[in-house]
């Protein structure tokens, strides 16, 4: 894999997360918003700056993945989803303040190692 390739691939997958992570800020400002005001999570939402931000960061991210696809094989590609893990649960924490246990950290990182080693032993 060339180096402008892993760096359009590890693009997708940060742009995803962080499209996700949006998504996910927004949708508790909407459902906060709703139940505030007894109207509607689902326009709460479609007027949602963070949503709105979040579904453009995703669909940048779409765009980067597809574009990866066309020059990375797939089965290269996608374990590199993996990282995403890792950010989301990072970002989750540190951002959305969620909480998350030790196990929650092992299973992922257990994914993880599982994908390293499927991309090192790829033929």
């Amino acid at each position: 894999m060339t180096i402008g390739n892993l760096a359009l691939v590890l693009f997708a997958v940060t742009t995803a997360a962080v499209g996700q992570v949006m998504l996910k800020h927004g949708m508790q400002v909407a459902a906060d918003r709703a139940a505030r005001s007894g109207g509607s999570l689902a326009i709460s939402a479609a007027t949602s700056p963070w949503v709105l931000l979040g579904l453009l960061v995703f669909g940048i991210s779409a765009i980067a993945w597809l574009t990866t696809l066309s020059r990375v094989p797939l089965s290269v590609a996608y374990p590199f989803n993996a990282i995403g893990y890792l950010g989301i649960l990072t970002a989750s924490i540190l951002v959305l303040h969620e909480r998350a246990n030790i196990l929650t950290w092992v299973g992922s990182l257990l994914v993880v190692s599982g994908l390293i080693i499927v991309v090192s032993a790829r033929p």
